[in-house]
């Protein structure tokens, strides 16, 4: 009759010394992933995938270090009483045919956005254009809230650099000439996207990050 009782004890304690021995298997585990991700050995990023559509930045660029200027000795300020994303056009001097193709599909995009559109702004990053010019032409009328910003740095040699950087070029198409990004509310570069890239991709990005931020 005592080997009955002696079994269960017996198992209890196993049952005991397993649940005990989670909490060690669980820091052993994460101790180890942090030493071969630290070090190098693992591209946790790669492994598990990431979320966004767009490509990566790495490391995001500022508007700070692109010389954006909003008039003439006037740095652009990114952070506002109330937190903006941006999606950001890099243009030149002058907004040619595929420019304004450009301009008018992120306006789509933005409008799309539905109940999300008043936490958007939409940016044109004049690179070469003299601060108070208009780059757009006769296209400025149609587009009263596109936000004219200039640069005489060369902007899209740093933005391409950084998304080489991140090894993810072909991510969302030819990224040779980037033509569109998204800026966080601090002003950061963080996504890139070429001319052709699927507007509900786009959404999904900004949505993702509307949604898991403070902003």
């Amino acid at each position: 009759m005592g080997a009955p009782a002696t079994d269960s004890t017996h198992k209890n304690r196993m049952a005991l010394l397993l649940i005990a021995g989670i909490p060690v298997v669980i820091i052993l585990a994460s101790t180890w992933l942090w030493y071969y991700v630290a070090s190098g050995r693992l591209d946790l990023v790669n492994v598990l995938g990431t979320a966004n559509k767009g490509s990566l930045l790495s490391p995001p660029v500022s508007m700070e270090a692109l010389g954006a200027l909003q008039a003439p000795g006037q740095a652009f300020q990114a952070r506002r009483e109330r937190p903006l994303w941006r999606i950001m056009i890099l243009g030149g001097e002058s907004c040619d045919e595929a420019c304004a193709q450009l301009v008018y599909y992120t306006r789509q995009i933005h409008t799309a956005m539905g109940k999300h559109t008043n936490r958007i702004e939409r940016l044109f990053l004049a690179e070469g254009a003299a601060p108070g010019a208009n780059p757009l032409g006769a296209l400025a009328s149609d587009y009263p809230k596109l936000n004219l910003l200039y640069t005489s740095a060369p902007a899209g040699q740093t933005l391409r650099a950084a998304v080489v950087d991140a090894g993810q070029a072909d991510a969302a198409g030819d990224l040779s000439e980037p033509a569109y990004f998204v800026v966080d509310p601090e002003g950061w570069v963080i996504l890139a996207y070429p001319a052709e890239a699927d507007g509900k991709d786009v959404m999904a990005d900004l949505k993702f990050l509307l949604r898991n931020s403070n902003g």
